[in-house]
């Protein structure tokens, strides 16, 4: 988890360390520990992350597949360790409402699948009993509120209702049970635009919180306490707006946050987006959910059965030639210029970000990344955003990955067109629109702004078009001020491609599936950078605390008054009978 691989935990685990930096964090009373401290705590997503016993829903799995009772004995003797070794109110594990909450949902998930296996004793089903209601009522005074109410308090909802809808004798259950319902059917109206995308702005984070509403949904569905038809009409906005960008290529891209979050461990990779949206199309009976989805996944046998199967092997095939078509996501501020078939070599995807930085005051998921875009083809990354890397253990690098600079747009004077004022704050930031969005059936043309610069001393817009056609996108960078600026535009390659200088800002890069040649505006003085420290550049990030080299081409210019530089990449056609 959390790149720390074949690192033995103690036996008995040790709950309260970061043990990739062999920190302790404190035993004290969890609401006096700084856990953004890396001193006092480690890093706190390495200290929680096995603290919420996704390896307990592993183990019952692997109860239930074999009937082995071994498994579910194993799961007993971490589960009883961890109540004795978590006092309520003392340590890390009991500092954030929101892992409490999916401690909570991991917890019943576990308990439903060995409740069979006859091996739970009296005496620990009261420590038991004793534990959950002290989770619930900790989470219930708690809720996230003001601008701390994201994807946290979507969470700790979950939690909540999960367990008062599955443990019903807990006292006060019913009180619980009815006040997260209500939360979860507020958030998700109010954190969910319109056209399905998740307000943080963070792509990790939209596949997280569907993962709450969804197993949150299915529990009332089961229990008798039938969510809204609205809340599932959200939900679908949902999974359309994950299945439409996964049109382009295999990996989602990286806008925004990511920290590898996810709810349950059903028997796929926490970024697999392809096995939930199988779940989406049995749920909803979606055709192209289930083209999107590719095949029925572990977690959909879970949580749907073998009925589940059979609905899923039920769905006809779409009804249409298998074109990829561009699409708006207007309130989101994401744009697609796509071309090609689905699951074809011929595919091209361009995601531009003409969105808000993030949700609320703090928008602390966002990235100073307006007008950047990522191109996707051959069902291969070409340009790529970074990714998120890390939050608490390295200052510098948290820095970088949410910077300008890392991302594919234009930074001027060499300054972030929004302000960090914390590793989770903001201080001023760009504002960006849409211009012009027409869309065409070789993709089309989309046009944005941003004014993050207008606060510098010679006020400076910044306006970008990009046009796809006939497998060339042109990228035109306007610059509007009145007096001299530096100007600085990067692009970030998959870390897959090499890539080979042709002359004149001309550069070939090989996919391993395709070939393009980037062309950068002849005023530009390129430098690449790869796997680089000082400065840092050239690096992407799948994952949190892990980063590999890439290339980064950057571009510098002087300019004075209004100007206007254009960058191409010309795509090969693809390989004859290639598809991914």
């Amino acid at each position: 988890f959390l790149g720390l691989e074949d690192q033995h935990l103690g036996d008995p685990i040790d709950w309260h360390r970061d043990h990739r930096a062999g920190v302790a964090a404190p035993k004290k009373y969890a609401p006096s520990i700084d856990y953004r401290d890396f001193r006092e705590t480690g890093d706190c997503k390495q200290v929680w992350e096995p603290n919420r016993h996704h390896q307990f829903v592993v183990l019952a799995r692997a109860y239930q597949a074999t009937g082995e009772r071994r498994y579910a004995q194993a799961l007993i003797e971490q589960w009883d360790h961890w109540i004795a070794a978590n006092p309520f109110g003392i340590g890390m594990n009991w500092r954030s409402p929101l892992e409490l909450g999916l401690r909570l949902i991991n917890w019943v998930w576990a308990f439903d699948l060995v409740r069979d296996a006859r091996v739970m004793s009296e005496a620990f089903h009261g420590r038991l009993m004793n534990s959950v209601y002290r989770h619930v009522w900790d989470v219930a005074r708690k809720f996230s509120r003001a601008s701390s109410a994201n994807n946290h308090l979507i969470g700790e909802a979950a939690g909540v209702y999960i367990a008062t809808s599955y443990w019903r004798g807990l006292r006060h259950a019913e009180t619980y049970r009815s006040e997260s319902r209500e939360i979860l059917l507020r958030e998700i109206r109010r954190q969910t635009c319109k056209d399905g995308g998740n307000r943080e702005q963070a792509l990790g984070y939209h596949l997280f919180v569907l993962q709450f509403f969804l197993v949150s949904g299915l529990v009332a569905r089961w229990t008798g306490d039938e969510f809204p038809r609205p809340y599932w009409e959200t939900l679908e906005k949902m999974f359309e707006f994950i299945g439409a960008l996964s049109e382009g290529g295999e990996n989602l891209p990286l806008f925004g946050d990511c920290d590898d979050g996810y709810v349950l461990d059903l028997g796929c990779e926490h970024h697999d987006f392809r096995a939930w949206l199988s779940v989406g199309a049995v749920l909803l009976g979606r055709p192209d959910m289930k083209r999107w989805s590719r095949k029925f996944s572990e977690p959909a046998r879970w949580l749907l059965g073998r009925q589940g199967r059979r609905l899923y092997d039920g769905i006809a095939a779409p009804d249409d030639d298998g074109t990829i078509a561009s699409r708006a996501f207007p309130e989101t501020g994401y744009y697609l210029l796509q071309s090609g078939h689905h699951g074809s070599s011929d595919r091209i995807s361009v995601l531009f970000d003409c969105g808000p930085l993030g949700m609320g005051s703090l928008a602390g998921h966002g990235h100073a990344d307006a007008l950047s875009f990522t191109l996707r083809a051959f069902g291969a990354d070409v340009l790529v955003d970074p990714g998120t890397y890390d939050y608490f253990t390295f200052p510098k690098w948290r820095d970088y990955f949410r910077s300008t600079r890392a991302h594919n747009t234009v930074r001027i004077d060499g300054q972030d067109q929004s302000q960090m004022h914390g590793p989770f704050l903001w201080g001023r930031r760009a504002n960006a629109r849409c211009i012009e969005w027409t869309p065409t059936e070789t993709g089309g043309t989309v046009v944005g702004e941003h004014d993050g610069y207008a606060r510098l001393a010679d006020p400076v817009t910044h306006r970008r078009t990009l046009e796809l056609d006939d497998r060339t996108l042109t990228i035109t960078d306007e610059i509007r001020s009145r007096g001299r600026h530096e100007l600085e535009i990067r692009f970030h390659l998959g870390e897959q491609c090499e890539v080979e200088p042709l002359g004149e800002n001309r550069f070939r890069i090989d996919t391993g599936h395709g070939t393009a040649v980037l062309a950068l505006d002849s005023r530009l003085d390129v430098a690449a950078l790869r796997g680089s420290d000082d400065p840092i550049g050239g690096w992407v990030s799948r994952g949190y605390h892990r980063k590999c080299p890439s290339t980064t081409l950057v571009g510098k210019c002087s300019c004075e008054g209004t100007a206007k530089l254009t960058c191409t990449v010309r795509l090969s056609s693809p390989t004859a009978g290639q598809a991914r």
